[in-house]
């Protein structure tokens, strides 16, 4: 954490880079570092507000915070028209989550502890409900590829609304799931020995004020992706499933591996699997309805989205029957992640 602010020296030279009209591709570098550190300090918030809140309620509001970025990012994306790296930053922050920071986590924890172990209920009730949230997000893109072009037109864009309106009831219900009629499938042990730094007030101050700030960058982020893809010769499929996640997720990231790292294989697991979630239905959904304040997004991902998403949670799956990690299969996961991002690099 100490690392990451000393990145913050790079959100006023970001603004100052702005105001200065730097290169784009610059100015995509500064203020890419610059939001690292702001999800960092965000993430560090959500933490000491759980001190206050309970563990549970805690992990709840890491999990939302830790895709707050994601989704502000987005926003400012939507905003601009650029529906594809939208959607592209969706599919990658599942991808991502599921394949590069559950991998990197067994990788790093299997290399310290031969066998590590977690709670094989919760996380196969998180992986099947992955698996229907995907579903949801196939069927619309099913549908576009199998009916004629002259009957989409305003259907499809009803239809991805619909979708939309199911998935965040599926979210509302699944909280209701897990802090309510089974929440002893979702207990956490509280650390005892682990006190608050912060107090309620400065935690939830420095909250919003490093959401506001990270507005702020996430607009100058925005705007020179175009540009910066130009002149790079990017796709903005690669910006979008690749470079955004990894930028959003970085704080979140490193969570889950030290976690691993601790042997608390359990914690790891659920971010990675409770970030997917969570990304598709309730960060979906809010971002379509937004879009209708603009120009309506429907939920179109091209076929290779639609394969790399269902074979990463069909992974996530597979990892959840046993309830145990080593090492090997978090080479094979950042294995698949890494023909993903090359795939998506020369696109």
């Amino acid at each position: 954490m100490k690392l990451l602010r000393y990145l913050l020296i790079f959100v006023p030279i970001s603004i100052i880079g702005d105001l200065l009209h730097v290169s784009p591709t610059l100015l995509f570098v500064l203020s890419a570092l610059a939001i690292i550190p702001l999800a960092g300090i965000m993430g560090e918030a959500t933490e000491e507000i759980s001190f206050y809140s309970g563990p549970r309620i805690g992990g709840f509001l890491n999990a939302t915070f830790g895709n707050a970025t994601e989704l502000i990012i987005a926003f400012f994306a939507l905003k601009a028209g650029l529906f594809e790296v939208v959607k592209a930053s969706i599919a990658g922050s599942v991808i991502g989550n599921i394949l590069l920071v559950l991998g990197l986590s067994m990788l790093v924890g299997g290399m310290k502890f031969k066998n590590q172990t977690f709670n094989k209920q919760s996380v196969e009730v998180s992986s099947s409900m992955l698996l229907f949230a995907v579903i949801g997000l196939t069927i619309p893109a099913i549908f576009t590829h199998t009916v004629a072009a002259d009957l989409l037109n305003t259907r499809y864009e009803g239809l991805s609304v619909i979708v939309a309106i199911i998935m965040f009831g599926i979210y509302i219900l699944s909280l209701y799931f897990s802090f309510y009629t089974h929440k002893d499938i979702y207990f956490v042990e509280p650390d005892e020995g682990a006190v608050a730094k912060w107090s309620l007030k400065k935690a939830i101050m420095v909250l919003i004020a490093a959401t506001v700030i990270l507005g702020i960058e996430s607009e100058i982020f925005v705007g020179a992706v175009e540009p910066m893809t130009s002149a790079l010769g990017l796709s903005e499929f690669f910006v979008g499933i690749i470079i955004v996640p990894i930028i959003g997720n970085a704080a979140e990231h490193s969570t889950a591996v030290v976690m691993a790292y601790k042997n608390k294989m359990d914690v790891a697991v659920e971010i990675a699997i409770g970030s997917s979630l969570q990304m598709v239905l309730f960060v979906t959904p809010v971002l379509i309805f937004l879009s209708l304040l603009f120009t309506p997004m429907s939920i179109v991902f091209n076929e290779f989205e639609l394969v790399a998403l269902i074979f990463s949670v069909l992974i996530a799956n597979r990892v959840a029957i046993d309830g145990e990690s080593n090492w090997l299969e978090g080479v094979q996961l950042l294995a698949v992640y890494a023909i993903i991002a090359v795939s998506f690099f020369i696109l």
